[in-house]
């Protein structure tokens, strides 16, 4: 994995954890759950790409899983931020349910590497970070839900279950990191246009 898929426009990836030994951390442990998976990783793994000893792994996480939930709760913090901006701009239901679609699409294709991690090793946590992540995971569905149920009132959207439809969204969204390879045929922006557009008309918007 280039790292430099996780600047996020930064000069250094994964820039908000500090020290610097930390980071680097983090940064190994995200390439060997997303090469190897969460369970078939060992911190000797993770401290030997971060050319660092396995003891030196255990001054700055105590356990494999802490890491785990360092990642996850960026990951999970950053996306939230993406579809609450959306919700939360100006513009009618179809233009903020697009921007949160583009920008949700877009931020998973740009850090498939990352996203991987984020939304498919949430069995690995321990049950105390688990239900922290999934209240998070609740505040993200609740933004897409109140853009979806704003364009209903609106009579923008013809929606029949909103509950279900949002989940359709975001799992759509969610999936892009499963399959995005950065040397194919399509950018990260292009593939959030596209997802966009199918999402305006999985809720019938109207034109």
């Amino acid at each position: 994995m280039s790292t430099a898929e996780e600047t996020d426009g930064e000069n250094t990836p994964w820039s908000e954890v500090t020290p610097e030994a930390a980071r680097r951390l983090l940064v190994a442990a995200v390439e060997a759950f997303a090469e190897r998976g969460y369970h078939a990783t060992t911190t000797r793994d993770i401290a030997g790409r971060a050319g660092m000893s396995p003891a030196a792994l255990y001054i700055h996480y105590k356990t494999k899983e802490e890491l785990l939930h360092r990642i996850s709760r960026i990951g999970h913090d950053r996306a939230l931020r993406l579809l609450e901006t959306a919700a939360d701009s100006g513009g009618t239901p179809s233009d903020r349910l697009a921007d949160a679609v583009r920008s949700f699409v877009r931020w998973h294709a740009e850090r498939h590497t990352t996203a991987r991690v984020v939304q498919y090793e949430l069995e690995a946590l321990g049950d105390g970070h688990r239900a922290e992540i999934a209240a998070l995971r609740r505040k993200s569905d609740a933004a897409v839900r109140r853009i979806i149920s704003e364009g209903v009132r609106a009579g923008e959207f013809d929606v029949p279950d909103v509950p279900g439809t949002t989940l359709a969204v975001l799992s759509l969204c969610i999936d892009v990191a499963r399959w995005f390879n950065a040397q194919g045929s399509r950018t990260p922006e292009e593939v959030g246009t596209l997802y966009a557009d199918l999402v305006l008309r999985m809720v019938g918007a109207q034109k």
